[in-house]
């Protein structure tokens, strides 16, 4: 009961607050998203190339919960991922060494001993 008051007091002040200004695009794209639909990974991947209509190239976040407690070390993660077409930079080695060891590296391939 008295959540439900308290649900309604704030539905009353949300109401009674001014709207936020809302772009034009943004307007246009609210009406082609379900809010309570849950969407497929496809569908939901179509939607946002769909939707992306800024003059940058947009990144989009994917958030999960593995229900793992991070406490334990059997249940930990910790990886890297190799992206498909890279991060777009090359990569350069820097060695600090001496010796026999700096000319190792050299050999090796290293760009700065």
């Amino acid at each position: 009961q008295q959540q439900q008051q308290q649900q309604q007091q704030l539905d009353a002040a949300r109401a009674a607050a001014p709207a936020m200004k809302v772009s034009r695009r943004a307007s246009e794209n609210a009406g082609k998203v379900e809010e309570e639909k849950l969407y497929s990974p496809e569908e939901a991947v179509a939607l946002m190339k769909e939707l992306a209509t800024a003059k940058f190239t947009e990144t989009a976040e994917l958030h999960g919960n593995l229900n793992l407690d991070p406490k334990y070390n059997d249940q930990q993660i910790r990886t890297t991922v190799a992206l498909p077409h890279g991060t777009g930079k090359s990569v350069r080695v820097a060695v600090l060494a001496e010796g026999a060891a700096a000319d190792e590296a050299k050999a090796a391939g290293a760009d700065l001993v």
